[in-house]
């Protein structure tokens, strides 16, 4: 047969193909709440801004409203927008939204192991077993909260060898932050020269960037592509197989030495468990289990309060008189002979308001990651059926004009009363919300105010540019909103 022919035969079922598949497409999406017609293959990723998607969806949702259908790819997607909406589907409905939409740039490598990117039995027995592991050894008490005192002091020690000179925070704050969850996991805090320690952090970090950047966008929408292409995303999974050996090694360790009777860290308690568990051909517990619940527990621990943390004193020397009052009652309520403890806080309404309002402001997870719909619900009047994925937009919560006056404006008052006390409100988001909130709140909470007071305890941080020329605009919107990369200077007190 002539080349040509087989060339016009294969275009014509190629494009047969498509049409069909669009036709699927635009016929299902009928059934949906509306929003923007979608173009084969590509559905309405041309709408969208890879490099700020949060802002691209609010601005979609000016026009088609709260709830609406966008197509990632050719797969539809349901996007939730403004607080009440996100609050009415999280929380009002949370059994009918707690699954785990899909992620690859997690799940291509955990494969369903782990608690914090699958669904159904494994992922409540194992979120359970971590919730109570992390509460047994500490998470929410007194001796979790002397840990976190002691590595920020080992932090201060290495910011004071900076010498008053510029230095970039990112790496420094990272290996104090991620030393205390690795605490709980491996029984003993790490030196900060360890090789392992600093493979730990810098591929965390690595991953991080990557994953908040367009090419981790576009792994999460053509995973079954981009497998085949070069580019930053491959460095994903290199750095998730260093991590991989590095626990591996671990757990063996912990298993030649391991005391049923004396468990020492979350290791421990995990292989007692399997150990217990090794006659139920159903457990959820077994090795890979433990390396990537582990590997979940790092990630969470260590990224989130370390771009908080690095955001937050950029934004701070942004506004140093708001510094400054926060300096001021630390002297008032702690003065300069002890550390901040967590009572602390509860007499520094100021500081308190000023946390929350950098919570808002810096809105570090401006989508939540992709929720499941698991049952047929109706959302504000819209059919919903199971087995759709679901983006909370969660910076349409922290800036969402119904709740903050101003919510451009980076404003303290936003928290505090009109007698200067702290004014609660539901309306942050930061650990997302209902039954899928980040298991490691109250630890991260706990780190947030017992760094940033101990930082700001002992150093003015001063730029290395005019504050007028300080630029807050994130880089990346995919998984978290990073602060552009800085320099400065810790001026002791």
């Amino acid at each position: 047969m002539d080349f040509s022919v087989v060339l016009f035969l294969l275009l014509t079922a190629c494009i047969s193909y498509l049409i069909m598949t669009y036709g699927r497409m635009l016929q299902k999406r009928g059934q949906l709440p509306p929003g923007p017609i979608p173009l084969p293959i590509v559905g309405n990723l041309l709408q969208l801004d890879t490099e700020n998607i949060a802002q691209s969806l609010i601005a979609i949702s000016k026009k088609y409203g709260p709830v609406f259908t966008l197509y990632m790819g050719s797969k539809p997607t349901l996007v939730l927008c403004g607080y009440e909406t996100i609050k009415e589907a999280l929380i009002n409905q949370g059994e009918q939204f707690i699954g785990r939409g899909p992620i690859p740039v997690f799940q291509n490598f955990t494969k369903g192991n782990d608690f914090a990117f699958t669904n159904g039995e494994r992922w409540k027995e194992l979120r359970k077993f971590a919730v109570q592991t992390l509460r047994n050894f500490g998470v929410g008490k007194r001796s979790i909260e002397e840990r976190i005192q002691e590595e920020v002091q080992f932090l201060i020690k290495e910011l004071r060898k900076t010498n008053q000179l510029p230095f970039d925070p990112t790496i420094i704050i990272c290996r104090s932050v991620s030393n205390v969850i690795c605490s709980v996991l491996f029984a003993n805090r790490f030196d900060y020269e360890d090789k392992n320690f600093q493979t730990i952090v810098s591929t965390t970090n690595e991953n991080f960037k990557i994953m908040s950047s367009s090419w981790g966008t576009l792994y999460n929408i053509y995973s079954e592509i981009m497998d085949y292409l070069p580019g930053p995303h491959k460095k994903l999974f290199s750095n998730y197989e260093m991590l991989r050996v590095i626990l591996q090694d671990a757990i063996k360790a912990h298993q030649e030495t391991l005391d049923p009777n004396c468990p020492r860290d979350y290791i421990d308690v995990f292989l007692i468990k399997m150990e217990q568990e090794k006659n139920n051909p159903t457990s959820h517990y077994f090795i890979e289990s433990l390396i990537m619940t582990m590997q979940n527990l790092i990630y969470g621990g260590t990224d989130t309060v370390t771009t908080f943390l690095r955001y937050s004193l950029l934004v701070l020397m942004k506004f140093p008189e708001v510094a400054k009052k926060v300096q001021d009652e630390i002297n008032q309520v702690i003065g300069q002979n002890r550390p901040p403890d967590t009572e602390d806080r509860k007499k520094m309404p100021y500081t308190d308001a000023v946390i929350q309002e950098l919570q808002r402001f810096t809105d570090i997870g401006p989508l939540s990651l992709p929720h499941l719909v698991m049952q047929d619900t109706q959302l504000q009047g819209y059919k919903i059926p199971q087995g759709l994925p679901v983006i909370p937009v969660i910076s349409s919560v922290h800036y969402d004009p119904a709740q903050y006056e101003k919510p451009e404006v980076f404003n303290p008052a936003n928290f505090l009363d009109q007698n200067g006390c702290v004014k609660k409100t539901d309306a942050v988001m930061v650990f997302s919300a209902g039954k899928r909130m980040c298991p490691g709140e109250s630890l991260a909470r706990m780190e947030i105010f017992l760094f940033l007071t101990t930082l700001l305890q002992n150093f003015t941080f001063q730029p290395l540019v005019n504050k007028e020329d300080i630029d807050l605009t994130p880089i990346g919107s995919a998984v978290e909103n990073l602060p552009r990369p800085y320099q400065c200077c810790a001026i002791s007190r």
